[in-house]
């Protein structure tokens, strides 16, 4: 298991690396100039070709890659255009936030959608399973952006039960332990700003998870159908094995290894849904940052933001084919 470990991180290199070729080679070949955004509307043409010659944007694509490559194995993912902070500390002040944001939506989405998918199958052909089906197709077809805008218009405006702005009060002081507001919260025992930031938490984490709770019950209700169906449940059944067995001890844990993929994939939605949620709520994560990024031309952010994220879909793909061989012992990896 090791080596194969070992292995799957030496074949993400090459695939972190096409991400990085084709990330640069976008940013750069878009219309568009970079030195008059910096240099501002009113810059002169001397001005922004000065700047353009001091970021070195004149000079060959290649040489420019090769330039940020070297950047990058030592260590350094260059300067935001835009902040004038390292692309590091930026990233590292925003994505936190985004990862809680992100835990908390998937945790919503893995409960929620598992449960609804066992009791779709479970009780299939019924009123049961036809009101689930039928809100799986509508959360499916909203988008997030509209899911938002409801959700602030019906809990945070007509009956405001939960803030939709940010990610805490503002003016409340919180030490920086992981960057996570809740998780810093409850750290440092300060159970007040817990609460504050959990309410801010509601409403967005429950519009990021709509669309995986959706997708992961049809999925989860498909892999257990097909597993209710096989002889060997029949046979638990006749023995007189209990229906709430059968289905949660037995048919869920041979249905888990489809849910488990799906669960994976969904990291992937989470984080491409929490740009659209972060904006609509205001919250300053990764996901926002990369909006800004994207506007202002600011390649350094933008391609140290892809690479974050290109490394966390290798790293969830590793820990799925893992959680494989733990469930299934006829899975072994070499």
């Amino acid at each position: 298991m090791l080596a194969y470990v070992v292995r799957r991180l030496l074949w993400a290199i090459p695939v972190l690396l096409g991400v990085l070729i084709a990330v640069f080679i976008g940013l750069h070949v878009v219309p568009g100039n970079v030195a008059q955004s910096i240099a501002g509307a009113h810059a002169t043409p001397a001005q922004i070709k000065l700047l353009t010659h001091q970021l070195g944007l004149d000079k060959p694509l290649w040489v420019q890659f090769w330039a940020y490559f070297v950047q990058i194995v030592q260590g350094h993912f260059g300067t935001s255009l835009q902040y004038h902070n390292p692309v590091t500390e930026d990233i590292g002040q925003a994505f936190p936030i985004t990862l809680q944001l992100t835990i908390a939506a998937f945790l919503i989405a893995g409960v929620v959608g598992v449960l609804a998918g066992v009791l779709a199958a479970a009780f299939r052909n019924t009123w049961i399973d036809s009101v689930i089906m039928v809100l799986v197709l509508v959360g499916i077809s909203m988008p997030i952006f509209w899911t938002g805008v409801m959700l602030i218009l019906a809990l945070g405006v007509d009956i405001p039960m939960f803030p939709f702005s940010s990610v805490i009060t503002a003016g409340t002081v919180l030490p920086h332990i992981t960057g996570m507001p809740l998780v810093d919260a409850l750290l440092s025992g300060n159970m007040a700003a817990a609460g504050d930031a959990f309410n801010h938490l509601v409403l967005p984490a429950i519009t990021l998870a709509t669309y995986p709770i959706a997708f992961i019950t049809r999925m989860t209700r498909g892999a257990m159908i097909e597993v209710l169906s096989q002889d060997y449940l029949r046979t638990a059944r006749a023995k007189g094995l209990r229906e709430r067995a059968v289905v949660w001890k037995h048919a869920l844990r041979n249905a888990s290894l489809p849910i488990v993929t799906v669960l994976g994939v969904q990291v992937g939605a989470l984080l491409s849904g929490a740009v659209l949620t972060e904006t609509i709520f205001a919250i300053p994560g990764i996901g926002r940052l990369m909006i800004q990024a994207i506007l202002f031309r600011d390649y350094p952010l933008v391609q140290g933001i892809v690479i974050l994220a290109a490394t966390v879909f290798v790293l969830v793909n590793l820990i799925v084919d893992l959680i494989y061989a733990r469930l299934d012992p006829r899975i072994r990896y070499s």
